[in-house]
């Protein structure tokens, strides 16, 4: 039997529509400027030889509607709504889910100045806030979902998901070239255009068709 020095963390669990058992998180893939119009806004092009990618800690994960404090070390928090993939076995598509990639964009801003990675600017606690996991078979396809994001009740974000530079068969099949794709992991697929900053009091609502929304609620640094 194994003994450890400390007790191990359990790892963040998200619910499913219409299931009482829970997914079990793993590893989190984020896809960089898959939507044309968002590269433009941040003065990127896209580089449509292949997808890139960062990653966040499954600690990251948070459930929609949690309690959520504006992070540390930023002045200038933003959102970006996405279509999020559920792997099950073998890797496979599970399901589909909306999710908000926050970003502390000033941090990651001073990260590319000094090509440096991301980390700090994208992987932080509760940066990856996810709504419930519709099956595949009880949600529309990608292509006829839309994808948009509310602040306070008025629209910041919204775009027929078909504009992703490269769709979620082309996803799938790159990063299944790249690493071993399990039960657990969840790609965040991109954000459209729209993207800004966010403070403490605002209540964000993303919205997928089809899909359960997510919702997030900030509250003041402790």
């Amino acid at each position: 039997m194994t003994s450890y020095v400390f007790p191990p963390s359990n790892l963040p669990t998200l619910p499913i529509v219409g299931a009482t058992d829970v997914f079990p998180v793993a590893r989190v893939f984020c896809v960089g400027r898959n939507y044309a119009a968002h590269a433009a806004e941040m003065g990127n092009e896209v580089d449509r030889e292949a997808p890139f990618y960062f990653t966040k800690s499954a600690f990251a994960v948070a459930r929609s509607g949690s309690d959520w404090r504006y992070p540390q070390k930023t002045n200038d928090l933003h959102h970006e709504v996405e279509l999020v993939l559920a792997l099950g076995e073998e890797g496979a598509l599970f399901g589909y889910a909306a999710g908000l990639d926050m970003t502390r964009r000033d941090l990651q801003a001073a990260s590319k100045e000094k090509r440096r990675p991301w980390d700090t600017g994208k992987d932080f606690e509760g940066s990856a806030v996810i709504g419930a996991i519709t099956p595949v078979a009880e949600a529309p396809t990608p292509e006829e979902m839309s994808i948009r994001l509310t602040v306070n009740g008025a629209e910041r974000q919204s775009a027929p998901v078909s504009d992703m530079v490269w769709s979620v068969p082309e996803l799938l099949a790159d990063l299944a070239g790249l690493y071993h794709l399990r039960a657990g992991d969840l790609i965040m697929t991109g954000t459209p255009a729209g993207v800004g900053a966010v403070v403490p009091g605002d209540v964000l609502r993303g919205e997928i068709d089809g899909l359960a929304p997510v919702d997030l609620h900030i509250l003041p640094q402790q």
